[in-house]
């Protein structure tokens, strides 16, 4: 039996195509793709597009050169060689499916489903390759559930706490702001189109703060920034809510219309007086003066909450705090005013019709953290013995590094990826199995910062015999015999599952037709919906005190929890993206590389000087879990005992590159089970 699809490559047509950038980035750009000769000759952006509006980023200029990378995967292979290395001999997709069914149905017989477990993240953002028939077909299967919690888990959980879900303003609306606070968010370089609104708003008289451990770009471009130590910012949210009580800023009717809990919060709120949180943040108290006043008496004012601050143990405490903010000056009742973690409530798509979790043999199936990988493969009974990759390069990505490469390396464990390239997971693999570029498949995509959704075509031909998620898992399903009627769909079937508006009315009239005739659409329409419809809280308003809070054993108002020390280590290490890489994507990618130029640790003077450390010292940062080469940058960039580095890069013995994953805890934070990356004490020693 042969499931492969044939596909016409004379249907493909030379010139100026549409597209939609797949990558993990909120803005999720409409593209503009020039296809010459069957290959893609430039990428621009689509200056229609009512958010991005044309400007995209330098990487995604770049690819052209990814999707036509020589190193690209073009057939099956299997490995021939001891793990760790990249031996491998190629094999048809028959060789490979045979072997894939006949493994997974001996393991099923011998061991249970649950010896199979799915590794997997967002590499590919579209609805149908990331979250789509591969959620459906393992759960079919009945295999060991992943809780996919490495990104943005804790911080997500700390704002629904107070906002019942993904609820932010609409980003088009902050051309009308007077105050950002960008919080935790390198916006520069994470979140571009942010930043054109921004400077928008600018010309009006809006200030920019940028409030962060580490002075980066984003501070560059800021009008102001306030440097604290990591893991403090719910200090100082707590800070400026005693500062906004105190000196009666609040708006007293909109916590009264609007909250509940504010007795709590306010007595809460007591202790954290100005000269307080100046010892816990480092921030001066007349600096936390002035911050709090221009919140308190600017209007419309916003937050833009980023992703890093969360990667602490307290870091879902840490936005729970930063989201009471805009109530208590009632920021939500005015356009251009609030906050925003993310905005996927909106544009939220039919996930149980999509993934069909109620197809699981054993609803109480196991589900392990991804956060914790390691012990995961070198200490879980029973084990795991066959782990399927895809969207994700966990020998790079994943927290402590030296034990996931420990269990990637059992002889015992079936390792299969799916991928562009070969990674440095595939080091570690059975099976490599070639993946299309989303220039090559149908999918849906939404954002988690915009409103709009949109569909994103095929406009090249699958490179060699590369095929899609959604592909190998329909393929997959079929040939362990699972319900045609089930699996046996086409993108556009599956997709219009994904926009049934029955779980969110924002959807109605969003169809595969009408994305195909518009190229995007905005949920809802863009009718700006009251607030009330926007806080879905159990007590359906803003909850500055949680009762789920309570009964989960958390704190019900915010408060500063200190994040864990090890104390056998000087530095607080803190590993954040860089410019040119969107986590491992594009880091084999040469000319990106040299714009990076190297893996750069940031050291303020005062430490590299009681160190006896020069400007450009190779140096070895370690602790107990591992170790990583780094180029030293000394200056005032970071606060003293704070290191910053930046950007995962791919393995590389000849220059001496090594994922700082070695180094990073598995740990997990105080809420969602989200990952304590940045909760990380090293030491550094000169090369």
């Amino acid at each position: 039996m042969t499931l492969n699809i044939n596909i016409d490559r004379d249907s493909f047509r030379d010139g100026i195509v549409r597209s939609v950038c797949p990558f993990d980035c909120p803005d999720t750009c409409g593209l503009h793709i020039t296809i010459e000769n069957g290959e893609v000759k430039k990428v621009t952006g689509d200056p229609l597009h009512p958010v991005t509006k044309g400007a995209i980023c330098n990487k995604v200029r770049q690819l052209p050169d990814r999707v036509h990378h020589p190193d690209r995967l073009l057939h099956p292979m299997r490995r021939v060689g001891p793990k760790g290395t990249l031996d491998f001999e190629p094999i048809t997709w028959e060789e490979a499916y045979d072997e894939i069914i006949g493994r997974m149905q001996l393991l099923i017989r011998d061991f249970g489903a649950q010896s199979i477990l799915p590794y997997s993240f967002y590499g590919n953002m579209g609805v149908l390759n990331a979250e789509g028939m591969d959620r459906r077909f393992f759960h079919r299967l009945g295999a060991t559930k992943l809780d996919r919690t490495i990104c943005n888990v804790a911080g997500a959980t700390g704002y629904k706490y107070t906002m019942g879900g993904s609820v932010g303003i609409d980003p088009e609306a902050t051309v009308h702001t007077k105050l950002f606070l960008l919080w935790g968010c390198n916006l520069v370089s994470t979140n571009m189109h942010q930043t054109m609104l921004a400077t928008e708003a600018r010309k009006h008289g809006a200030i920019i703060v940028h409030i962060d451990v580490h002075r980066n770009r984003t501070s560059t471009w800021a009008d102001e920034f306030v440097h604290l130590r990591p893991g403090t910012d719910g200090a100082l949210a707590m800070g400026l809510m005693h500062i906004l009580i105190r000196d009666e800023l609040v708006d007293e009717s909109f916590l009264q219309e609007f909250t509940i809990g504010y007795g709590e919060l306010k007595q809460e709120a007591q202790i954290y007086t100005p000269q307080y949180v100046s010892e816990i943040t480092g921030v001066p108290p007349e600096r936390i003066e002035w911050l709090a006043r221009m919140y308190g008496t600017t209007t419309p004012s916003f937050i833009r909450i980023g992703n890093g601050l969360q990667h602490h143990d307290n870091g879902g405490m840490i936005v729970r705090a930063i989201s009471c903010l805009p109530a208590l000056t009632g920021q939500w009742k005015h356009p251009g005013g609030g906050a925003m973690k993310g905005n996927g409530w909106y544009s939220r798509i039919n996930n149980d019709r999509l993934e069909r979790p109620d197809l699981l043999p054993d609803p109480d199936v196991r589900t392990v953290n991804m956060n914790q990988l390691g012990d995961v493969l070198t200490r879980l009974e029973p084990p795991v013995r066959m782990l399927f990759v895809y969207n994700s390069n966990p020998a790079i990505v994943a927290p402590d590094q030296s034990k996931v490469r420990e269990g990637l390396l059992r002889e015992d464990l079936f390792t299969i990826t799916h991928d562009l390239f070969l990674t440095d997971t595939c080091k570690y693999a059975d099976l490599v199995l070639p993946a299309t570029s989303h220039l090559e498949n149908l999918d849906l995509y939404t954002s988690y910062w915009h409103l709009y959704l949109q569909i994103g075509e095929p406009v090249l031909a699958p490179s060699g015999l590369s095929k899609s998620n959604f592909t190998l898992f329909k393929e997959l399903a079929l040939r362990m015999g699972f319900e045609r009627e089930l699996f046996d769909l086409t993108e556009e079937e599956m997709i219009a599952e994904a926009l049934d508006a029955e779980l969110n009315p924002l959807l109605e009239g969003i169809t595969v037709e009408a994305l195909r005739e518009h190229g995007w659409m905005k949920a809802g329409g863009g009718r700006e919906l009251p607030l009330q419809e926007r806080i879905p809280t159990p007590s359906g308003k803003i909850e500055l005190y949680s009762d789920a809070m309570l009964k989960n054993g958390l704190t019900p108002v915010p408060t500063y929890t200190p994040i864990l020390e090890e104390t056998d280590f000087p530095f607080l290490l803190i590993t954040g993206p860089n410019h040119s890489y969107i986590n491992s994507t594009f880091g084999n990618q040469s000319k990106l590389q040299k714009l990076e130029k190297a893996p750069f640790l940031n050291m303020n003077e005062q430490d590299a000087g009681s160190l006896g450390l020069l400007d450009g010292d190779h140096v070895l940062v370690r602790n107990h879990r591992g170790e990583a080469k780094l180029t030293l940058r000394i200056g005032q960039d970071v606060l003293p005992g704070v290191l910053v580095t930046q950007g995962l890069w791919w393995d590389d013995a000849e220059k001496g590159l090594s994922s700082v994953n070695a180094l990073t805890p598995q740990r997990l934070a105080d809420m969602g089970g989200g990952a304590t990356f940045f909760s990380n004490r090293v030491e550094v020693l000169k090369i």
